[in-house]
């Protein structure tokens, strides 16, 4: 059986890459039957927090992304890791290193006087019981390195790339696993060697990663042999990119999926477009599309080497199309707390007007935020703007308004009632309907851009804004 994994950390907020190497593995577990797993990469004692990995459950909760299987912690497993260090300390296959930082950093910085990349020069790889009792003895701790066979050639079928092949010389030499310890214990295990236990210990079929993880590959790949473990399939997705061309980060701005939440995406849009994001729908598919009608089609085959540079447009208007697709009741029920929130007065409101007033504002929402502006006006008495002011000077505008005033009955109005009134009104002043139409929008929406008239008209009606608004354009 497929089993897949996301291994976030919980050092921050569910970041937009994460989530996108979330919905591609979920997307390959649907599609093959498979499982989708989740290990909370907790070990970093001083920033893992709580609330970060409260923030990213819940992250993907809200987008979709049900896991199949209960959460593992990494920071639960750490006896484990160390198990498997002293196995390759007991093979041979890693030693410890008692050079201090101030050697290695004198270390680099020859290097690159030298123009050579920085990496580890093995000093430390054989030294004697002698050369390590004096090591002890001056009270240094030691790191523990695995040995890295320069001669080595890696290699990997990759789902994405096509066949991989990394020399062991271009892996910076001989790789720490565990901090700084005194001699007689094994210091805090490393990201290489740990995911290469947790990813075996849950029977991982698939790593589907993003691209900045290939040398890591490698190195795991070495790790995997020296311990026994199976392999499993990798598969290195392209990096979401900026307008620049550049990887994705929080210089750019909004980078969290709770920042996207919050600014008024939907959970859909936002997973159909990470979707898209390195991966093409088949011909005939279009770019609209639920997880679950992805998950019927997702493969490899179509997912992109190039790296994908966000798109702020075709998310927009993704997320245009999921709001559109929206019944009034569930706009509503999408809009009803963040109008609560705004502190618009709708307990007084019917539902029928509520949904009506969805049903007004839907056709023109972008971002679910726009229905707190678009809604104002309905619940919150305008200003008058500079254009609404300059058509009441209109000759016979405020004539016109003054008629209408009149004659509006106290009672329901319907579409098929108003515009027998408004005719009435505008032969009344002797206008034309034009003059009516531009002053009324100005009198009851504060400006002569909006929705709908007679739909805005017939809201502000039932709740006796519309002569209130009228009169006050009248003095």
């Amino acid at each position: 059986m497929v089993r897949v994994r996301l291994a976030p950390s919980p050092t921050g907020t569910l970041h937009i890459g994460t989530a996108r190497t979330a919905v591609f593995n979920w997307l390959f577990a649907r599609c093959s039957g498979g499982k989708f797993l989740l290990r909370i990469e907790d070990t970093d004692k001083e920033r893992s927090k709580v609330e970060f990995t409260e923030n990213i459950l819940e992250g993907l909760q809200w987008l979709g992304l049900n896991w199949d299987e209960e959460p593992v912690l990494q920071s639960t497993r750490v006896e484990q890791h160390r198990q498997a260090i002293q196995q390759l300390l007991d093979a041979g296959l890693a030693y410890r290193c008692y050079a201090s930082e101030d050697e290695l950093t004198a270390m680099r910085e020859a290097q690159m006087a030298r123009k050579q990349a920085p990496r580890y020069d093995n000093r430390h790889r054989d030294l004697s019981a002698e050369q390590q009792a004096e090591f002890q003895a001056e009270g240094r701790l030691a790191t523990v390195r695995f040995r890295i066979d320069d001669q080595r050639s890696i290699e990997w079928d990759d789902l994405v790339r096509g066949q991989m092949r990394w020399a062991g010389a271009d892996l910076g030499g001989d790789m720490v696993i565990a901090r700084r310890a005194p001699a007689d214990q094994i210091g805090d295990p490393l990201y290489n060697l740990v995911v290469v236990c947790d990813d075996a210990a849950m029977d991982i079929t698939h790593v589907i990663r993003g691209e900045d993880h290939i040398a890591n590959t490698a190195k795991q790949l070495l790790l995997y042999e020296a311990l026994g473990l199976k392999q499993p399939l990798f598969a290195h997705t392209p990096l979401i990119l900026n307008q620049e061309g550049r990887k994705l980060s929080k210089r750019d701005g909004v980078t969290s999926v709770g920042d996207f939440r919050g600014m008024g995406y939907t959970a859909d849009a936002l997973a159909n477009y990470m979707t898209l994001l390195g991966w093409s729908p088949p011909d005939g598919m279009g770019e609209r599309f639920s997880l679950q009608q992805a998950a019927e089609v997702f493969g490899f085959e179509r997912v992109n080497k190039a790296g994908a540079r966000f798109d702020w447009d075709k998310l927009n208007w993704l997320n245009g199309q999921v709001l559109h697709e929206l019944g009034s009741k569930e706009l509503q029920n999408r809009l009803t707390p963040l109008w609560e929130e705004a502190g618009f007065a709708i307990t007084g409101c019917t539902e029928d007007w509520c949904q009506q007033l969805c049903e007004l504002i839907g056709p023109s929402l972008t971002l679910l935020a726009d229905g707190v502006g678009q809604a104002k006006p309905f619940f919150v008495r305008p200003e008058l703007q500079e254009d609404a002011l300059k058509q009441l000077e209109v000759n016979g505008a405020r004539d016109a308004l003054a008629a209408l005033l009149k004659i509006l009955p106290e009672g329901p109005l319907t579409a098929e009632a108003a515009k027998p009134l408004l005719a009435q009104a505008c032969e009344a002043a002797e206008v034309k309907k034009g003059v009516l139409m531009k002053s009324l929008r100005g009198a009851l929406l504060g400006q002569l851009q909006g929705p709908d008239l007679i739909e805005s008209w017939l809201l502000l009606h039932a709740t006796g804004e519309d002569s209130a608004r009228i009169s006050r354009c009248l003095s």
